[in-house]
């Protein structure tokens, strides 16, 4: 029994001596970054009320780096990228696939083209944090598997609020550095005047959206979701690894410019929309369907005038357990191209007849 005792002290006192904290004193955090100890698992910034960085902070590679805000603000010079890992291209992308972080509990990370520019993780976390004033870009995550962002404020966004999608280094493709299987929850963006997307999903599989808001001024988008591999919004999506989206709870508070949900997937990519309120009158379509298979589903309140505009003249959509406005799956003699809600819109085939052989309502 002591000889268990002792080695199971020595064990837990080894793995101690090999995780290393560190503050982050004050000055220039991408400089201290830059010579970051290599023992390092964990830092904080407790030593500073605020701090700034006048370049990016460029992560090292490490199996595990917690990075704790400790609520405090960190502003960033105008050409910052924040916190980025940078890649050279596919071949260390898929080295660095081993190396993940945890960025959490900053009080506010103002200004710079972008707060977060993460690239090439799996399993990275991103918590607690408020994001503030961003020109291009508030969180950019490339190549970022199984990653979970939660709590995130993303104010006054003045280009996109949080974007996923694939690499864009030499070697990466829209079929294989993707961010599957992320996770976004209680999320919200803040937008301006100049805001294009709030949130943005660009050929990733998986993505998961539940509890998340989109307000302030009127951006293009709410929700931009595609899998164009091409980057051509005006083909139809043909990434064959793309397979599904889902967006859950989804409140939003001001009028989109084009259209508030947009979303251009595979034919065969299964999308649900679930529990979506749209708060006041929308001009632009509510939803905009390039492709996939929709389920629209939980849509407790719809107002008469909202519609919804699709590509397609025989298009997949369900509808289930949702408002009686949201109406669809009936000819309209006078108008071919209508169903209800349902309006075909600048159909791939010209063809200006709407066929509801694949419209449901339950």
């Amino acid at each position: 029994m002591l000889r268990s005792t002792t080695l199971c002290f020595l064990i837990l006192h080894g793995i101690a001596l090999l995780a290393k904290h560190y503050e982050v004193p004050p000055g220039d955090v991408g400089e201290y970054f830059a010579n970051l100890p290599e023992d390092a698992t964990s830092v904080s910034f407790t030593g500073a009320a605020i701090y700034r960085s006048t370049g990016d902070i460029v992560l090292p590679a490490r199996r595990m780096l917690v990075i704790d805000g400790a609520g405090t603000r960190l502003q960033l010079g105008p050409t910052s990228r924040g916190f980025v890992t940078r890649v050279a291209d596919q071949q260390e992308a898929m080295r660095r696939m081993g190396n993940r972080y945890v960025i959490r509990d900053f009080g506010a990370i103002e200004g710079g083209r972008k707060a977060i520019d993460l690239q090439a993780t799996l399993g990275s976390v991103i918590s607690n944090c408020r994001m503030v004033g961003q020109t291009e870009t508030a969180v950019d995550l490339r190549f970022c598997l199984m990653c979970r962002m939660e709590m995130v404020l993303v104010t006054n966004a003045k280009g996109r609020g949080i974007v996923l999608r694939q690499g864009d280094w030499p070697g990466a493709t829209a079929y294989n550095s993707q961010c599957n299987s992320t996770v976004l929850e209680q999320c919200r963006v803040y937008c301006t005047k100049t805001t294009t997307q709030a949130f943005t999903i660009l050929n990733s599989g998986g993505v998961r959206m539940s509890d998340c808001i989109s307000e302030g001024g009127p951006p293009d988008h709410d929700v931009f979701v595609s899998a164009v591999a091409s980057g051509d919004e005006g083909a139809q999506a043909r990434n064959p690894v793309v397979k599904s989206f889902r967006l859950e709870n989804f409140h939003v508070e001001h009028q989109a410019r084009k259209a508030s949900v947009h979303i251009n997937m595979p034919p065969q990519a299964a999308v649900v929309l679930s529990n979506i309120y749209w708060n006041g009158a929308q001009t632009a379509p509510v939803v905009s369907h390039h492709g996939g298979d929709l389920t629209l589903m939980d849509i407790g309140w719809f107002h008469k005038d909202f519609r919804i505009h699709t590509r397609h003249t025989t298009p997949h959509i369900t509808v289930l357990r949702s408002h009686g406005q949201l109406r669809m799956g009936e000819k309209d003699p006078d108008h071919p191209d209508r169903s209800g809600v349902l309006r075909l819109v600048n159909a791939y085939t010209g063809n200006k007849i709407l066929k509801l052989r694949y419209v449901k309502v339950h």
